[in-house]
């Protein structure tokens, strides 16, 4: 069976995570991790693994970002009934 070398592929995912703005990275790097351990323990398959797995990473960024938007959101709403609004700080 033929061997591929791996620092391609490895070489690829860096510069990818160095280019990538920091904004939209949330959760990539972490979830590409995980994923790409995850895909090379079944059946050598890192590269797609990681792909897979930083696309999970950012959804649960986003989902956890949408979630405190909305807990934020909340909270000021039941500040403002409590002290009210309006007035001069």
């Amino acid at each position: 069976m033929k061997r591929t070398s791996m620092l391609a592929p490895a070489a690829f995912a860096i510069l990818l995570a160095f280019n990538a703005a920091p904004a939209h990275a949330a959760g990539c790097l972490e979830g590409a991790a995980v994923g790409g351990a995850a895909g090379h323990l079944m059946g050598h398959h890192t590269v797609l693994g990681a792909g897979a797995g930083c696309l999970i990473g950012r959804h649960e960024a986003n989902k956890a970002a949408r979630d405190e938007a909305a807990r934020n959101a909340r909270e000021d709403a039941a500040q403002e009934r409590e002290y009210g609004g309006g007035g001069r700080y």
